[in-house]
């Protein structure tokens, strides 16, 4: 099937010779194994050529949408078509919930996790941690099933593998008991504040994400996510660090319309409706007319971090909507930037420019080099390949784990190449 095919902003236009929608995993198979060069493609949402092949595309949005719940164990299994808002909104009514949720609740399970794509929470490890099994689609057409007693170790390394391994079909997670979230916004919140209080600000509930559009030294909106029973931030009615209280619901982005982000105003929900910021029937963030790009840093250079940004923010905000600043956990991930540090990550969204933008991105990874930023998979980035390929000690086991699994390279591609193998 010949059709040009684009990702979810439409700013890469996919190579593909042919791209298919399958609706059954054998009809996947059958694809997979006839096929030179074959990638998944999920729910589209990065920003480069990840996903890109010049090959066989498949979509596996048309694939059964699997969800079966574990009563023992309390993990679920959910096949790779399947977005968190359905998985959300299906786990909290059986009285199930997930450890975290991204910003966005439109986005695939399987291609999230891939990439090691993640939501805030000092205690929270990227949405990838709460993978315990995946059943991996090999070059042969063949499945195979790991978890860490079968796969040990190198499972670490199977969870985010930017699909360089196989097709994902199916992931299992581990849940735990549903809980409900208040969530509030703050404004107004000096960039000064962060020198002595980021800890405090970052730690005070469940989920805190601070939202610049940097044309002041400002935090302009703290998004606080608490869980129902955890000790409140602040009094009732009062300041968080300064930072008033908003008085009607808020967007990230400014002008944008606030009826599609999750409720707010400290009123208790359903962790599926509150921990994500936008609601999943309806347009995320600026609907796609934007760019991505995220830098992820040790945590405990958060605040010089910032101020190193602060210090050039005449030159970002201009070709910015917005930038959060979210926390994830450490992890044992060999391609998680979170892995074997705690970790602040640092999110663009950018006008839909890239002339524009490009300059500023080069801009701002020169600033957060020194703090040793490592991008996210998923988004824009010009980071030297030599420099990336540096901050991911286990990058040697993960290409020799590739080798076995792939040793014709039918799930490479360019961008593989260029960040992983190329020098």
């Amino acid at each position: 099937m010949n059709r040009r095919e684009t990702n979810w902003a439409g700013n890469v236009g996919f190579s593909a010779e042919r791209v298919h929608r399958p609706s059954s995993l054998a009809e996947l198979r059958d694809i997979v194994a006839g096929s030179a060069r074959v990638r998944a493609l999920g729910s589209g949402h990065s920003f480069n050529d990840i996903a890109d092949t010049p090959g066989d595309l498949v979509s596996l949005a048309g694939l059964p949408r699997t969800m079966e719940l574990d009563s023992a164990t309390g993990e679920v299994l959910v096949g790779a078509g399947v977005r968190y808002a359905e998985l959300a909104q299906w786990l909290s009514g059986r009285g199930r919930s997930l450890h975290n949720l991204g910003s966005l609740p439109h986005i695939s399970v399987a291609g999230s996790c891939a990439t090691a794509t993640h939501g805030s929470g000092d205690a929270n490890g990227n949405l990838a941690t709460a993978v315990t099994g995946l059943d991996l689609l090999t070059a042969e057409g063949d499945t195979v099933r790991l978890d860490r007693a079968t796969a040990g170790e190198e499972f670490a390394g199977a969870v985010v593998a930017l699909g360089a391994l196989g097709v994902v079909t199916a992931l299992t997670l581990r849940t735990g008991p549903a809980f409900d979230v208040a969530q509030r916004v703050y404004e107004d919140l000096p960039l000064e504040v962060l020198d002595d209080h980021f800890d405090d600000i970052m730690s005070c509930a469940y989920s805190v994400s601070l939202f610049t559009g940097w044309r002041a030294p400002r935090i302009d909106q703290v998004w606080v996510k608490q869980r129902v029973g955890d000790p409140a931030p602040v009094p009732e009615g009062g300041r968080l660090f300064g930072a008033a209280e908003a008085g009607g619901p808020r967007h990230p982005v400014p002008g944008m319309d606030t009826a599609n982000c999750t409720e707010q105003g400290g009123v208790a929900g359903p962790w599926s409706e509150r921990l994500p910021h936008f609601r999943p029937g309806a347009p995320p963030s600026s609907a796609g007319d934007e760019l991505q790009a995220e830098y992820l840093l040790p945590r405990r250079h958060a605040v010089a971090a910032l101020n190193a940004l602060s210090a050039v923010r005449a030159r970002i905000a201009p070709v910015l909507q917005v930038c959060e600043v979210r926390t994830v956990a450490a992890d044992d991930l060999w391609l998680s930037p979170a892995y074997g540090r705690d970790t602040v990550g640092v999110h663009f969204t950018l006008v839909r420019d890239l002339a524009a933008v490009e300059p500023v991105l080069g801009l701002v990874e020169e600033r957060l080099a020194p703090f040793g930023a490592l991008p996210h998979w998923g988004k824009l980035f010009t980071v030297a390949p030599g420099t990336l390929r540096e901050g991911y000690p286990r990058l040697p086991d993960f290409l020799a784990l590739a080798r076995r699994y792939d040793p014709r390279g039918k799930f490479g591609n360019a961008y593989l190449e260029r960040h992983l193998l190329d020098g």
